[in-house]
């Protein structure tokens, strides 16, 4: 399946952060779109599939941390950011060792997810990108 390479797929249940992500990453000549749960992820990832996948944690029907391995082994194409106010070691190390490309923690504002963009899209493919804020 072909990813369309300016589409990020925002899944958080918080709207003001999927509102305020699709504002930010617009600006940033990307095509946006949200969705508040991991069932209509995958719904959303079989229809337009995103280059980029902004993924929260905690959503109401399980962990992001948990879905990670499903977009990697269906999509590897993908590119995954976790955002998650839940940051700790072990919690990254989870995200990590299931593919995430970078791991970025909430609060967030408008430097940290430029900074990530900038990471993410400069990086050497071939390697994992640790980003710590």
């Amino acid at each position: 399946m072909m990813t369309d390479s300016n589409k990020v797929l925002i899944v958080d249940d918080e709207l003001d952060i999927c509102y305020l992500l699709s504002g930010m990453l617009k600006q940033r000549n990307f095509r946006t779109g949200f969705v508040n749960s991991l069932s209509d992820a995958v719904i959303a990832l079989q229809t337009d599939t995103p280059a980029l996948l902004v993924l929260d944690n905690h959503l109401p029907d399980g962990y992001g941390l948990d879905f990670i391995p499903y977009v990697k082994r269906n999509y590897p194409e993908i590119k995954v950011i976790m955002i998650t106010a839940h940051d700790g070691a072990s919690e990254r190390k989870q995200a990590y060792d299931g593919g995430v490309d970078l791991f970025v923690a909430k609060p967030l504002n408008r430097k940290m997810i430029n900074d990530a963009i900038d990471k993410l899209y400069s990086s050497d493919a071939a390697g994992r990108l640790a980003f710590a804020m």
